[in-house]
């Protein structure tokens, strides 16, 4: 896939993040594309209502995702999720297998797939993830600023 090919997922995970800011959850949202492109599950951030500090929205949609596939290696898939993952959500994406993980806005505070750390690219590891990062990178950093100057009004 390209990095336009992108953009209409990306713009799911956006939907998603804007509902889970609506919640009063951090906005962010993950969608998880099956080999073929399909959509295979949708989240957003989920810490809050769930009193669950591991569900954030890629977890979730990790999961959701190994649930319609009936396995947890995601062999092929791509995660595509609003913020640049954090070192956990970095690290699931490794260990499900996943092909790509593509990303909007940068995480200069927390990012482990390229800013901070790189836990995805880590030779150390078994398995490397394709990172595409920046798409709409300008709209998922706004769904974030616009979420955080709302709370400190």
């Amino acid at each position: 896939m390209s990095l336009p090919s992108f953009e209409e997922p990306m713009r799911l995970a956006l939907a998603e993040a804007v509902r889970a800011g609506r919640r009063g959850e951090v906005p962010v949202g993950a969608v998880v594309l099956g080999p073929d492109g399909a959509v295979l599950a949708a989240a957003g951030n989920e810490r809050e209502a769930a009193a669950d500090p591991t569900a954030h929205a890629e977890i979730v949609a990790l999961r959701g995702a190994a649930r319609a596939l009936g396995e947890w290696r995601l062999s092929g898939c791509t995660l595509v999720v609003t913020l640049e993952p954090c070192t956990m959500c970095a690290g699931a994406a490794v260990l499900a297998r996943v092909a790509r993980i593509v990303y909007g806005a940068v995480d200069e505070k927390a990012g482990a797939a390229g800013s901070l750390w790189d836990v995805v690219r880590d030779r150390r590891l078994n398995h490397r993830p394709e990172v595409l990062l920046g798409v709409l990178a300008g709209d998922c950093s706004a769904v974030l600023a616009d979420f955080f100057a709302d709370r400190r009004r």
